[in-house]
């Protein structure tokens, strides 16, 4: 596996590793768009009041805010990812 297409550099480890890296690449690309679908599906079907308790004491609790920052904390492998395709369409 290359190091352009992965974000995380491959060291001299085994085929195993590098599976495992390839593997954790493709979690964390999906952790940002799974957790914008939860916000999606609990704003619109989903009841959190078994969930969250303090829901309605603030515009900022429930289900909804917590899954759509999460969906923002993880977004960086996306942003590392368009990064290193803008900045290899450039050199080529």
């Amino acid at each position: 596996m290359s190091t352009q297409s992965n974000p995380f550099p491959v060291g001299s480890g085994s085929a195993g590793d590098a599976a495992a890296i390839g593997i954790t690449h493709w979690l964390s690309l999906a952790a940002a768009p799974t957790f914008a679908i939860m916000a999606l599906l609990t704003a619109t079907i989903g009841d959190a009041d078994m969930i969250c308790s303090m829901q309605g004491a603030s515009p900022l609790s429930g289900m909804v805010p917590m899954y759509l920052l999460m969906s923002v904390f993880h977004v960086a492998p996306w942003l590392r990812l368009l990064s290193r395709q803008r900045n290899g369409a450039r050199r080529a």
